[in-house]
């Protein structure tokens, strides 16, 4: 990848841009001598839930920890089972196998590529005790069908938002629209830290109780633990990181929507590229700017812009459902396990520039026409 003329992602901008906020916020971790859930935690989790419409919100690790503390936190345990989609990183199932539960994996819509509500219904058994939702690359789920299937069979919703930090749907922020939400801070995410680091949402009084003593041990008071727990705590440099973007998050998904739309113009006469479907209820943040590349070309394209020194990424090569993990006891899911094949993702960020994407629509023309 460092041999790139124009890699997946840049991050570089972003940061040259605001070095000097970063700088103090760092410095001023490092002269309070508070590392450890610390001051920039709380604050930042407090500036967070007021931009999110929340009641609670907890920083934690990771994101694979934030989706395991939910579901854990909302009574999630050993034999349950928990409806998804297959077509996700691999965290979002492993996280409903880490309670003990089982991954129960619903076919995808292919437009949107996340988990279609039509399907869900027919997966739910006498031991179905949840939804998870994953809003992929930036793009919400029917939360709407989702959340009447939940009320209907007394379901938890989940939302997997590690992609899609300050999305929206129907007006809501992803994350706040179920039971529980799950962020992650991945530096690659919209909302991305220097490092690891996660965050759950909840406007339930009890879930916020025991996710703040999983994330520590299973304590309310140190040293008085009454459940088994994590050590999950967001850093506290990374949260004063993190305030500093946060401030800067809604320019910078503007950002990301600008470039999918330069994207969606330069690509709309190449035959057999479909580019991403944005669903008028939501708002699309564009983690990644997904295509699918028809007629079999993809790993074809992929190479050819290799060649020219352009970074795609395929997210996911294997839907979870066929990886050995899950593969004995999973169904097919044609749809899923199709748009594995044909999905590829171009570079994005906030500031990359138009001539960027003109060289990158431009050698995909070359090869497609």
């Amino acid at each position: 990848m460092s041999n790139l003329k124009i890699p997946p992602l840049d991050l570089t901008p972003e940061i040259e841009k605001h070095w000097g906020e970063y700088m103090k916020a760092i410095e001023g971790v490092l002269k309070s001598a508070q590392f450890i859930m610390g001051p920039n935690v709380k604050a930042f989790e407090e500036e967070i839930a007021r931009y999110l419409g929340v009641k609670h919100a907890l920083g934690v690790n990771s994101g694979t920890d934030a989706l395991v503390i939910a579901l854990r936190a909302a009574g999630i345990k050993e034999k349950d089972e928990v409806i998804t989609t297959p077509f996700t990183f691999f965290a979002t199932a492993e996280a409903i196998s880490q309670v003990g539960a089982t991954p129960v994996f619903v076919d995808i819509d292919e437009r949107t590529f996340n988990i279609h509500p039509e399907l869900i219904e027919q997966a739910i058994t006498e031991c179905t005790r949840a939804i998870l939702p994953v809003h992929l690359y930036g793009q919400a789920a029917d939360m709407s069908s989702i959340m009447n299937l939940a009320q209907k069979y007394n379901l938890k919703v989940i939302e997997d938002t590690a992609q899609a930090f300050g999305g929206e749907y129907k007006g809501r922020k992803l994350g706040t629209i179920g039971d529980v939400g799950c962020y992650s801070f991945f530096p690659s995410k919209t909302l991305g830290a220097f490092g690891d680091g996660g965050l759950i949402t909840t406007d339930d009084d009890n879930v916020a109780e025991i996710a703040r003593m999983l994330r520590v041990h299973g304590a309310k008071k140190k040293y008085y633990n009454e459940t088994v727990g994590y050590n999950s705590r967001l850093d506290e440099i990374q949260a004063a990181i993190l305030r500093v973007k946060l401030t800067y998050i809604d320019e910078a998904i503007e950002g990301r929507r600008e470039a999918a739309q330069r994207y969606r113009e330069l690509l709309k006469d190449i035959p057999g590229i479909i580019t991403p479907f944005e669903d008028p209820d939501g708002k699309h943040v564009y983690h990644q700017y997904t295509i699918r590349v028809l007629d079999g070309r993809r790993d074809e394209l992929k190479e050819h812009l290799t060649e020219q020194g352009i970074g795609t990424m395929i997210y996911y090569p294997v839907p979870v459902h066929q990886l050995p993990v899950y593969r004995e006891n999973s169904p097919m899911l044609p749809v899923a396990e199709r748009v594995a094949a044909e999905v590829l993702s171009l570079p994005i960020w906030p500031g990359i520039g138009e001539e960027t994407q003109r060289e990158v629509v431009g050698e995909i023309g070359k090869l497609i026409k």
